[in-house]
């Protein structure tokens, strides 16, 4: 179970499992909306705040996105909170 506010676990998988090919672009749009949303709110709160299984899912959620986007120190959510100054 996902923590409050983020997106369901079940959710994630149905989505990562149906090809994009069989996706209307609605469902791609919202998908797009949906992950950023969520990776936002993963960056914002702190790993010791978040249930067990949700702190794992992020920690293998960052990784995966580092390892796509090449290696990139920084995640969306370190991004925002560097814009708002909460990175100290």
């Amino acid at each position: 179970m996902s923590d409050t506010g983020r997106k369901d676990f079940s959710t994630k998988a149905k989505e990562e499992l149906t090809p994009d090919s069989t996706k209307s672009t609605q469902d791609k749009v919202k998908e797009t909306v949906t992950d950023t949303t969520d990776r936002v709110a993963r960056g914002l709160q702190t790993d010791d705040s978040k249930g067990g299984t949700q702190e794992a899912f992020d920690k293998a959620q960052r990784a995966s996105d580092n390892h796509a986007h090449g290696g990139a120190s920084n995640s969306i959510g370190d991004k925002v909170k560097n814009a708002l100054g909460l990175n100290n």
